[in-house]
């Protein structure tokens, strides 16, 4: 399991016109059964990815794939973690 942080960098103005790119982006990662949710790091300093059913190197290659990277809106970071105890709703995680 992984989580991918995008934290603005000093190209934040090119958002707005990735946006649409962006988003397909995220659609696919969902669509791939990769993404379990994705959000916005707060206050207003990037988005944040929880994935699974992918390995490192395979999940940082689709993240360098986002436009967002590409185009150095934002920086990518990814945590690994291997989980070792979950909240019976997020058992499959473990499975």
């Amino acid at each position: 399991m992984f989580i991918v942080l995008l934290k603005f960098s000093n190209n934040k103005g090119q958002a707005s016109q990735l946006m649409e790119s962006h988003n397909e982006w995220i659609r696919q990662g969902f669509n791939d059964d990769v993404f379990l949710l994705v959000g916005s790091l707060q206050p207003s300093i990037g988005g944040g990815i929880l994935a699974h059913n992918t390995s490192l190197p395979d999940l940082q290659n689709r993240v360098n794939n986002d436009p967002f990277v590409a185009e150095n809106v934002v920086n990518a970071e990814i945590l690994e973690i291997t989980p070792s105890k979950t909240d019976q709703r997020l058992q499959f995680l473990l499975d």
